[in-house]
């Protein structure tokens, strides 16, 4: 790779990180908003015009606040357990196509980080290594209550990343191909929705069960676990791990939008803004489940998992196993 290639490189590199970090920061803006509406009240609204200025005060805030550590913390792991949850959740956006291919320079430009043919295994295989962050974090931080939320979180992992690989497994078997730019380019004539409407419902479920949010947030269930894994954890630290969370929720919508909804495609408009308003909707979706849902108890949890969405993604597999022997 040439020197332009490799700036051309860094500069998607830097887009995609800048773009990722203000996306983050203001989905935190937008989820008080419109849990604010939805119940009744403004949620942020002094600090900037309708508080567009909030997610900015409250990451400064949260850098020039105190930073304790446990005294019998194990320290190393203590520290590098929101780390470790933060960077996965960012590299795996390293290979979600956000549109089609442009010219730069006399280049093509592929406006994806890094086409892979095994992008969709790339994606599974990090973001299955942020549990070992909240299960550090749970047992270096020497609290009962904060183990007991890594073991939680582990197990609820676990049980839903099962049935979500499963979920697309209809989907390669009609893109015949485990690239995400590949998938995207599959769905020129019709959208996998329509075609694996029970593999997205199931993969949907489990993105929110794999995100811990509402209803399946049971790893920071504030009432049983005084807060969960990072409990113990103030400042810069603590702010990494719900940093981390909804950079999950933008990976994971990603997700949903390259396997299931065309990705970048749609008429008139320019790829990269149909992927951002689809992805959108799937955050707005997000928010709004947390202000309609109750918390699961546990057993519901895991039964859910094992007992309906694991059977479930089995049965969506034979199905498009017939279809696809039918055509062929």
């Amino acid at each position: 790779m040439d020197i332009i290639g490799i700036g051309l490189l860094t500069g998607k590199i830097l887009v995609v990180f800048v773009v990722m970090l203000l996306t983050v920061a203001y989905t935190t803006w937008l989820e008080r908003k419109v849990l604010g509406h939805m119940q009744i009240r403004y949620g942020p609204l002094y600090v900037g015009w309708h508080g567009l200025l909030q997610p900015i005060a409250d990451g400064l805030k949260l850098f020039f606040k105190e930073d304790l550590v446990v005294a019998s913390a194990h320290k190393f792991l203590y520290i590098l357990a929101p780390f470790i949850v933060t960077v996965c959740a960012f590299v795996s956006f390293a290979v979600v196509p956000f549109g089609d291919s442009i010219q730069i320079l006399g280049r093509k430009v592929d406006l994806v980080i890094a086409d892979v043919n095994i992008g969709i295994l790339y994606i599974f295989a990090i973001s299955s290594l942020s549990i070992f962050g909240i299960v550090l974090a749970g047992w270096s931080s020497n609290n009962k209550y904060s183990l007991l939320g890594g073991l939680r979180a582990s197990a609820q992992m676990i049980s839903y990343e099962l049935p979500i690989g499963l979920s697309i497994i209809g989907v390669l078997m009609l893109s015949g191909t485990l690239s995400m730019v590949g998938i995207v380019r599959a769905q020129a004539g019709i959208w996998n929705i329509i075609l694996q409407p029970l593999g997205f419902i199931i993969f949907l479920i489990c993105g929110i069960a794999e995100c811990n949010r509402t209803p399946f947030d049971l790893p920071e269930a504030e009432s049983e676990l005084v807060a969960g894994f990072h409990v113990e954890y103030s400042s810069m630290k603590f702010a990494l791990f719900f940093i981390a969370e909804y950079a999950h929720m933008l990976v994971m919508s990603g997700m949903a939008v390259t396997l299931f909804l065309g990705g970048w495609q749609g008429p008139i408009l320019p790829g990269p803004i149909w992927f951002m308003a689809k992805v959108f909707c799937f955050l707005f979706f997000f928010i709004w489940l947390r202000a309609t849902f109750p918390r699961f108890r546990y057993d519901q949890l895991m039964k859910f998992g094992w007992k309906v969405l694991f059977p479930l993604s089995i049965l969506n597999i034979l199905l498009t196993s017939f279809i696809v022997m039918l055509r062929s």
